[in-house]
């Protein structure tokens, strides 16, 4: 079975294009090579998996696609604007306007609804969706007024995605949306991220070490060692209600 309501994808020119990105972090007198020479195009609407075991490189590459880091070397583009070298005002401003994060731990404000978590981002972005809106969107819609505490980890998390998509982003930078959870909250969790994928048409990139994800995406990109070593297109997709591990 394929998911029918998949988001178009533009393949005409790349939403980020990514060329010979290093990265070296250096402890003391040990230098530790995150990333060696990845070449990537990645595309509007797409949902992509990336790939690995730990140490593969796989955050690294997201933080710098997403500004949070920048490479030792090599470049990268989105939009037509040179992310690599940009100084922070811009980065700032392209992780405002354009990225929503979305990581492993929650880091929802205890004494805040999931509305009003949701509405800090909203407060801040140029057009952005309604915090019951975007909760809607995630399943939630009969939770707006709970505190994190009510809730549990895996509505914690769809609380984390709605806040992160309430600001309509271009790109869904998602690093082990599921780490933290047990099979049957993490399918759901999935599913938020696939229709958020499906309805808004936000590039969504997820990383993970958990192979039988990669079954949901339109194209999956594996890395070891900072490389890149192989990058497979799915024939189909799998819903996230069909995936068990």
């Amino acid at each position: 079975m394929t998911n029918r309501n998949l988001a178009p994808i533009d393949e005409s020119a790349p939403m980020f294009r990514a060329r010979g990105l290093t990265k070296v972090y250096r402890m003391g007198e040990v230098e530790v090579h995150a990333l060696r020479g990845v070449d990537l195009d990645l595309y509007a609407g797409e949902f992509v998996v990336l790939l690995g075991a730990s140490g593969s490189g796989k955050s690294t590459l997201l933080n710098i696609l997403g500004g949070l880091d920048a490479p030792t070397s090599g470049e990268v583009e989105s939009g037509g604007h040179v992310l690599s070298g940009a100084d922070e005002e811009a980065l700032t401003r392209f992780r405002r306007e354009a990225v929503g994060f979305v990581f492993q731990f929650y880091n929802l404000i205890p004494s805040l609804t999931a509305r009003e978590n949701v509405a800090l981002v909203t407060e801040i972005a140029q057009a952005p969706m309604r915090p019951d809106e975007a909760l809607a969107l995630v399943g939630l819609g009969d939770r707006l007024d709970h505190f994190p505490a009510q809730l549990s980890g895996g509505e914690q998390q769809r609380v984390a995605i709605a806040r992160a998509i309430a600001k309509r982003p271009a790109v869904l930078l998602c690093d082990e949306p599921t780490g933290a959870l047990d099979s049957t909250t993490g399918v759901r969790v999935l599913q938020a991220l696939e229709r958020i994928n499906a309805e808004t048409g936000a590039l969504t990139v997820v990383i993970t070490h958990n192979a039988v994800i990669a079954q949901m995406a339109d194209r999956v990109i594996r890395l070891s060692d900072g490389h890149i070593v192989g990058i497979e297109r799915n024939a189909a997709r799998v819903p996230a209600t069909e995936l068990a591990w």
